[in-house]
């Protein structure tokens, strides 16, 4: 097993367990060597039947076990600057899961550190990116036989809320997927925003503003349109259309069987984003691992993930205030110019 990649996982929640399974089972080169959560019986059950792996309740831990070499982070995103700075300190490289960080500014904190590094170390988990609709749409617009895009129109609904969830949080939590997608899909940078707010639905919880439907502005001149409604109760459905001068072309639906019996026909919807997007999480880390043992880093960087957060808190200032707002982004340091780079050499933590 001395040729795998060794990976610590922070965090054994619903995602983290998940992509615990999926190092273990799902990707080849890489193997779970140590796993950090608050929670250690979550984390025995997650690794429960793989071999070797050290659990520990302190992140700083797992990072420094025997055998690491690279770091997944599926904490809560509150708990990701700290691990993130921590794995820069340890020139580990990293694939940390949406959000960057809580806010704009702790983001930014994180793009300044790697820039002092002189290398990128992490990538961002915007697995749509590996989605193989979303894939053949970014290729299909960059080829030009469409001609310039002009709209996006995007759907994003889920069956229900955590019971935590705020109305805040269909903005910085929820659309920070579409916030990256179309960034990627049209190669344009969003630089307004507009929410506007209909009567909520009778099956939201008190007070929560759902659904929504937000309007970005892009540096190109396109439009970008998203319904977010977080509790529409039927299923997980993710879709996307791109309205280009010479035709369109929608993703989303391609991923589903629709059953055809007596009387009608009945489509799957998804309930959880983890059956709708699996295949694109597969790629999305056995991508990440290719690279991390060819000593590169590929996929959204530190500055996507910042240029989404700078996104999401327009919008959600836009939800407060009524009104269209500006994306004021830093200035991107050079480190981000590129769309790979060769960043370390494969070592261990301890």
């Amino acid at each position: 097993m001395g040729d795998l990649l060794g990976v610590a996982v922070l965090g054994a929640g619903h995602m983290g367990a998940d992509h615990i399974r999926r190092l273990d089972r799902g990707v080849s080169g890489a193997r779970v060597v140590s796993v950090a959560d608050p929670e250690t019986d979550r984390a025995e059950d997650a690794t429960a039947g793989i071999d070797g792996v050290l659990v520990h309740a302190e992140p700083a831990a797992a990072l420094d076990a025997p055998g690491v070499q690279a770091v997944l982070i599926a904490s809560p995103g509150p708990a990701h600057e700290d691990a993130l700075l921590a794995a820069f300190a340890r020139g580990l490289p990293v694939l940390c899961e949406k959000p960057l960080a809580p806010d704009a500014a702790g983001a930014l904190r994180l793009v300044e550190a790697e820039a002092r590094l002189g290398r990128r170390l992490a990538q961002v988990g915007f697995m749509r990116r590996y989605d193989a609709e979303y894939v053949r749409l970014k290729s299909l617009l960059d080829s030009g036989r469409l001609g310039r895009a002009l709209m996006l129109h995007c759907t994003h609904r889920n069956v229900s809320s955590p019971p935590d969830f705020t109305t805040a949080m269909l903005i910085n939590s929820s659309v920070s997927h579409e916030i990256d997608a179309a960034r990627w899909l049209l190669g344009q940078e969003l630089t307004a925003v507009s929410v506007l707010r209909p009567r909520p639905s009778g099956e939201a919880p008190e007070g929560l503003l759902d659904p929504q439907f937000v309007l970005f502005e892009t540096s190109g001149g396109a439009l970008v349109d998203v319904e977010i409604f977080v509790n529409s109760g039927f299923g997980y459905q993710v879709r996307c259309e791109a309205v280009c001068e010479n035709g369109s072309a929608p993703v989303g639906d391609g991923h589903t069987m629709v059953v055809t019996t007596a009387g009608g026909a009945c489509e799957e919807v998804a309930r959880d984003y983890l059956v709708r997007f699996a295949d694109a999480y597969d790629r999305e880390v056995q991508s990440w691992v290719d690279a991390t043992r060819r000593g590169r880093v590929t996929g959204p960087s530190v500055w996507d993930g910042y240029a989404a957060s700078a996104v999401a808190e327009a919008g959600v200032r836009a939800l407060s205030s009524g009104a269209r707002e500006t994306v004021d982004l830093a200035p991107r340091p050079k480190l981000y110019e590129g769309t790979e780079s060769r960043t370390h050499t494969l070592g261990t933590s301890a």
